[in-house]
């Protein structure tokens, strides 16, 4: 137990250490790509606007800043990276139980570097398709899934407004399959902040499709569907469950875009129940 308890603290230490070296050093780090980019996301917003009659500070465009950077550092700081580094040891404890130092199944390694990026890209969307559906389709998971789709108006930093739950269950499902190709699951910088520039591009407020390449990535005109409030009987589940790629949904059937969507509703059903503050949403799935 003191071991997982040291590597909590240590975690805690390296983490804090982390952030203050990414603040003081302006340059090639997280902190600074998220500032940017959406500072980039929101001038797109401005000079190319989809809903045109929609503000430019839109409706809880500082309240889904908050979500922002609590997601991506706070609670990181106080809880994930904390929960991961034991996870990781945990896990590793649990396989050592039956002589195995790891669980990798395909090494990749030797391989050239530009297909494992490509297989790397492709797995780990596909990794957040399949989370991605069972948010929805599990009650439980659902509940806090829920709070992604109180978005009223679409905008890019509502992409960045979820619960942490779903942070815990993402990771861990891309941590246990990487393992079995022998990725780690953070060594691809860039690739999460390519990841991050496309997640704010699907939920803001600019009216793009990208032409041929909607049946590759995921965009604006498919993704508002996904947060339309009234979707037909056939979809009881959802639609267009793509991260950053849309070829999930066309693969596997459940891509959805029957009109253009700029006038939709958002929501779920009942919604109006939802509470409309931060630390209320936060509670609110536990509370249930």
């Amino acid at each position: 137990m003191n071991k997982y308890i040291d590597i909590a603290l240590q975690s805690w230490v390296d983490y804090w250490n982390y952030i203050v070296y990414d603040v003081m050093h302006p340059g090639q780090n997280f902190f600074y790509f998220l500032i940017l980019l959406s500072i980039v996301a929101w001038l797109l917003e401005i000079v190319f606007p989809w809903r045109k009659g929609q503000q430019k500070f839109r409706k809880d465009f500082w309240l889904d800043g908050c979500y922002m950077f609590f997601n991506v550092f706070i609670f990181t700081l106080v809880f994930h990276n904390a929960l991961s580094n034991i996870f990781v040891e945990l896990f590793n404890d649990f396989i050592s139980l039956f002589g195995l130092t790891n669980i990798v199944a395909i090494e990749l390694s030797t391989w050239p570097v530009w297909l494992q990026y490509v297989i790397l890209i492709l797995l780990v969307d596909l990794v957040q398709w399949l989370t991605h559906r069972m948010l929805h389709r599990v009650p439980f998971l659902w509940e806090f899934h829920k709070l992604h789709h109180s978005v009223k108006e679409m905008g890019f930093s509502a992409h960045l407004r979820f619960h942490w739950m779903e942070s815990l269950v993402y990771k861990t499902n891309i941590f246990l399959v990487l393992s079995v190709f022998g990725f780690g699951i953070y060594e691809f910088f860039y690739i999460h902040v390519i990841s991050l520039f496309i997640g704010h591009l699907n939920h803001a407020n600019v009216n793009w499709s990208y032409g041929p390449l909607k049946y590759v990535f995921n965009n604006p005109k498919m993704h508002i569907w996904h947060h339309a409030k009234v979707l037909p009987k056939s979809y009881k589940y959802g639609v267009n469950f793509g991260i950053s790629l849309s070829i999930w949904d066309y693969l596997f059937k459940t891509s959805y875009i029957p009109e253009d969507g700029r006038d939709l509703a958002l929501g779920f059903e009942d919604d109006q129940a939802f509470p409309k503050q931060f630390l209320k949403q936060i509670i609110w799935p536990i509370n249930k």
